[in-house]
């Protein structure tokens, strides 16, 4: 007799999830359930959709509910899961389109609920505004698209700084829409320094240096209310003034979407995500966890850490779905390793930075340079910051580069922390070279020789 697994949520770890099971059984009964009204889309090209580059909102769905048909997968959109019974392997779900609500079995369970954008509780955040947008689904992008071509805001606050502030900073200053004006006031507002968090203040400064050439405000100040009338958002207040807005873009970082695990007693661990083991099971048998809902083990720290990224959600849901087949796969775990684009410029860390490694104790010790992303005589090459962290012993804990090729070099120092290497292991690598990639002595290996001495 077949099993019957049930998705709770149809984005990166849900369908990846469902992807590998049926490859592995062609038997097995599948059903997906999407609260939205898209499935198996890029979250992260939004930004890209948003400015124009991409012109159709289409373009970032891989699959459709009808390509799933074909392999026997029912995908039901506008269907939400409201309740999880362990004990009876059963869940609620409400059809929101018709509000009825009914249960159904499962013998396995997926839940990949995903994340949601955090609103802090600031004065004037307790409710929706028509011109007030955050950056999660398919819908917000489109929302945001539709609101920007038909009333050509002028002044626009993004508030918060992360990768996905800085990524819409871009899309909203550098517009390919058609027919549009474009943005003549933009302001990037973030509650604490450094503008961008998740780098050291050090290496924040080249992106902030970056963002400040292409005109757009920075403001390290905390904000204190959104000011509203008529539904709107018209003025963000901050420690020392206040911001007169047409739009509001919401990046204040993501929360995993827990509820439903919580109500059905599933676990969650210290970074507040579901607790998940390197199967993707949960602490309840036959319910495993996936994507931005839940926590992974970071690798440099052997802690669990909570860093949502497309690439880890894909990776989880892909274990996840073949031990729901019968498979034995692991998940090892991540660095933490990112890279956003900042107008001209790469910026990219992996591991801890050296305020992340202080604050855990560490010995830490780190090395900054500044190189060039290739030979200096080609017309392509760019100025490059490398800043490497370590333990005083040598042992590598993280990397962070700003500049001209960082997406290529922060791969390197990935796959080093992945198998516990020390600067003087890095040093030795034996790295591509061609004028038009690297100088003889990359920019990484010049890091390395520097933290060496």
């Amino acid at each position: 007799m077949s099993k019957r697994l049930v998705v709770v949520g149809g984005v990166a770890a849900g369908m990846s999830a469902v992807s590998k099971a049926r490859r592995l059984d062609p038997d097995m009964e599948i059903v997906v359930y999407e609260k939205g009204a898209y499935v198996s889309y890029g979250a992260c090209g939004l930004p890209y959709y948003v400015q124009g580059i991409i012109p159709d909102h289409n373009q970032l769905i891989a699959r459709t509910p009808e390509q799933f048909a074909k392999r026997n997968i029912q995908v039901f959109m506008h269907h939400e899961v409201t309740g999880i019974d362990p004990q009876g392997r059963r869940v609620q779900v409400r059809n929101l389109q018709s509000d009825d609500v009914f249960e159904t079995h499962f013998d396995k369970l997926m839940l990949s609920t995903g994340g949601y954008a955090l609103r802090p509780p600031i004065p004037g955040l307790d409710a929706p505004a028509g011109n007030l947008f955050v950056v999660r689904t398919v819908e917000d992008g489109v929302a945001m698209r539709r609101f920007i071509e038909q009333e050509g805001p002028e002044r626009v606050v993004i508030v918060g700084a992360g990768y996905i502030g800085v990524e819409m900073a871009e899309a909203l200053s550098e517009p390919h829409l058609q027919g549009r004006e474009g943005i003549r006031d933009l302001t990037m507002v973030t509650l604490f320094p450094p503008l961008v968090p998740t780098f050291d203040a050090d290496m924040s400064e080249h992106v902030s240096a970056e963002l400040a050439r292409h005109e757009i405000a920075l403001h390290v100040k905390g904000v204190k209310a959104f000011e509203r009338r008529d539904g709107r958002v018209v003025a963000v207040q901050v420690e020392d003034g206040s911001f007169p807005v047409d739009m509001v873009v919401l990046a204040m970082g993501a929360r995993p979407n827990t509820a439903l695990a919580q109500a059905a007693g599933i676990a969650l661990g210290p970074t507040g995500a579901v607790a998940v083991d390197d199967h993707q099971r949960t602490n309840v048998e036959g319910i495993y966890a996936g994507g931005d809902v839940a926590e992974a083990l970071h690798l440099v720290t052997g802690e669990p850490a909570y860093i949502p990224l497309g690439t880890t959600a894909n990776k989880q849901g892909r274990v996840a779905g073949e031990n729901i087949a019968g498979g034995d796969a692991t998940f090892r775990g991540i660095v933490g390793t990112t890279v956003v684009k900042v107008f001209d410029l790469d910026a990219a860390r992996t591991g801890l930075t050296e305020a992340e490694a202080s604050e855990r104790g560490y010995d830490v010790r780190s090395t900054t340079i500044k190189a060039l992303s290739a030979a200096h005589y080609m017309p392509s090459s760019g100025p490059l910051y490398v800043k490497l962290v370590y333990e005083a012993g040598g042992r590598l804990l993280g990397a962070q580069m700003v500049g001209t090729g960082a997406a290529k070099r922060i791969d390197v120092v990935a796959a080093a922390l992945y198998d516990g290497w020390t600067v003087d292991d890095l040093r030795g690598l034996d790295l591509s070279y061609a004028p038009p990639y690297a100088p003889v002595w990359d920019a990484l290996l010049v890091a390395a020789n520097v933290a060496q001495k």
